[in-house]
């Protein structure tokens, strides 16, 4: 009988082991990009949402007289048509399809403080994200755009 050479194929354990760190080393370089990104997408979406915000108050007051929807009326007013100021009857809006959800906390309460997800001021029509302030600071948010949530 003939004898056969056999040799083991595969890797060794220093070769797997090798594999795995160059992939450790891989990730912790690229998962810090991913998460960069994925803030600057939020605040990205978070400054376009208060553009629009901002653009429909300003149209609602024009159309109502000068005057903002109150805090209760926010969200009612801006999604859903409405009278003109002094009952003429004229029927305005939507503004929004929906009220905005907050990016950041993923919800959509408006409050004239901070315990919201939105900051409404209805004597000036201002209108301002409830943020974390050092997730703002991580996502370059400007001081227009944000308070700092409890």
């Amino acid at each position: 009988m003939l004898a056969r050479n056999r040799t083991e194929q595969g890797f060794t354990l220093i070769e797997i082991l090798i594999v795995v760190v160059i992939l450790g080393i891989l990730a912790a370089i690229v998962i810090p990009q991913f998460t960069s990104a994925s803030q600057s997408a939020r605040a990205s979406s978070l400054q376009s949402q208060l553009h629009t915000l901002r653009s429909q108050l300003e149209l609602y007051q024009i159309q109502h007289n000068a005057v903002y929807p109150t805090l209760a009326q926010m969200w009612g007013n801006l999604t859903g048509q409405t009278d003109q100021a002094g009952g003429t009857g004229t029927e305005f809006g939507p503004y929004l399809q929906q009220a905005p959800t907050n990016p950041f906390t993923n919800g959509a309460t408006v409050a004239v403080d901070n315990s919201g997800d939105w900051r409404y001021m209805a004597a000036t029509g201002a209108i301002i994200a409830v943020v974390d302030a050092t997730v703002a600071a991580d996502a370059n948010l400007g001081s227009n755009d944000f308070v700092a949530a409890p």
